[in-house]
């Protein structure tokens, strides 16, 4: 193990017995929510709250039953990502398309946003104006009344006012959020169900503690930031291209989060390590253990924990010729990490 990485501290701390997760959220409360990786289009809720008894889908059962001939307007149709958001509320990025490598359904690319408080939607954003049919709406994060988020499908980032609603494109197509080199995990390059290389443009996205900086990355890197007062300014998008820096050229990575001191964390799916990015580019290895297999987006709790979803999402069946190879029962992970998050990320 590289840096003096260790396993020591590493537990367990949910078990599930025949799905993946893809991304934790919680509460200072305690609060846990686990969004369920349906990568194939496979029936069941998407986004659960872990209680006492189990989990129990969220906000409710009926959202998350969409299925064929359902209305991908008012229901969850394939959620990629969620955050709760400064504003205390969770936050679900619904990418809208049923499974990976099929096209977005009207209307079902949105921001789905639930009151916390309630547990009932409180609003819904639909992305459809900046999305198209082979997008993929990736991450979010928040800087102020501004979110960011990535597609991974046709390279770009989304800048959307988050009062209005109102959503624009920038670096569409720069090679900055476009992967020039397929994915490769465990030593072996990622082919999907037609049997080429799969790649993943514009997908993890931070924002500095300062929020003076968006960080952002293909699954293959490099991780790359622009100034977020260039990013706002409508004016400027001509030559945003100009103020991209390269911070560090990353191998493969599955899931990102970011700390108080600015500190990014990184998940490694091919040496099944996490990175952790200095603010000046320096890459040291946190922790390297065999039992994180492709761990997705990760966590920075109000304690000072680091969650770690093993998703094993190159051993997916479609990734997998048709036959998965994921090991059940899957692992999230928690690390110690001594700092809490960005405090314009979330509590």
């Amino acid at each position: 193990m590289a840096d003096g990485a260790t396993t020591r501290g590493l537990e367990v701390a949910l078990t599930l017995p025949d799905v993946a997760s893809t991304g934790i959220a919680t509460t200072p409360g305690g609060r846990l929510f686990v969004l369920i990786a349906r990568i194939d289009g496979s029936p069941g809720p998407r986004v659960v709250e872990w209680r006492d008894d189990g989990p129990a889908p969220y906000p409710d059962a009926t959202i998350n039953d969409w299925h064929v001939g359902a209305d991908p307007r008012t229901m969850l149709v394939r959620v990629n990502s969620m955050r709760i958001g400064p504003d205390g509320d969770l936050w679900l990025v619904d990418t809208g398309s049923p499974a990976i490598g099929e096209p977005v359904l009207p209307g079902g690319a949105k921001l789905v946003v639930v009151d916390l408080a309630d547990n009932r939607v409180r609003r819904t954003i639909p992305l459809d104006g900046v999305i198209g049919p082979n997008g993929f709406v990736d991450d979010i994060r928040f800087n102020g009344g501004t979110a960011y988020l990535t597609d991974a499908g046709n390279p770009g980032l989304i800048v959307l006012d988050i009062a209005s609603g109102a959503g624009r494109r920038v670096l569409d197509g720069d090679p900055s959020v476009t992967a020039d080199r397929p994915i490769s995990a465990e030593g072996r390059i990622v082919h999907g169900a037609d049997g080429a290389p799969v790649y993943v443009h514009a997908d993890q996205i931070e924002v500095s503690p300062d929020g003076a900086w968006l960080y952002f990355q293909p699954v293959t890197g490099p991780l790359r930031r622009v100034p977020t007062a260039l990013l706002d300014d409508p004016d400027a998008a001509a030559s945003l291209a100009d103020h991209v820096e390269t911070v560090a050229d990353l191998p493969p990575t599955g899931g990102t989060a970011i700390a108080a001191d600015g500190a990014i964390y990184a998940s490694d799916v091919q040496s099944r390590r996490i990175m952790r990015v200095a603010p000046d580019g320096t890459v040291s290895t946190l922790i390297e253990d065999p039992r994180l297999l492709w761990v997705d987006a990760m966590w920075i709790d109000s304690a000072g924990y680091l969650w770690m979803p093993a998703a094993q999402l190159d051993r997916a069946a479609i990734f997998q010729g048709g036959t998965s190879a994921v090991r059940f029962p899957t692992e999230v992970f928690r690390l110690p990490i001594g700092t809490g998050p960005a405090p314009n990320d979330h509590d």
